[in-house]
């Protein structure tokens, strides 16, 4: 979780995440990833949306967390069954802004 000391805001990051399955997916397999995205709104990570896709990858998911490094420590429990690319996402209102300053 990032803090702007400035103005005492807390900000949240968007990250899209790609994933690959390294196996089939099963029941249990499905039922292991529910828990771990339950225990993971401990960690300040929150679902926004999530896809199973046809194409290149698998699945999407669309994620918020305080920060890259606790997003990263909850992905890497799911190696053993899905690679993933994770992009950092900025609202196009917020891009927008960068090109005006």
């Amino acid at each position: 979780m990032r803090f702007n000391s400035m103005i005492h805001e807390v900000i949240i990051v968007i990250f899209v995440t790609l994933l690959r399955f390294k196996v089939k997916p099963t029941k249990e397999i499905i039922a292991e990833n529910l828990r771990m995205t339950e225990n993971e709104v401990k960690e300040g990570i929150k679902d926004l949306a999530v896809y199973w896709t046809l194409g290149r990858y698998d699945a999407v998911a669309i994620m918020e967390a305080p920060d890259e490094k606790t997003l990263m420590r909850a992905l890497l429990r799911r190696t053993g069954w899905a690679s993933t690319e994770t992009l950092v996402a900025v609202p196009a209102e917020e891009a927008r802004k960068l090109v005006e300053a």
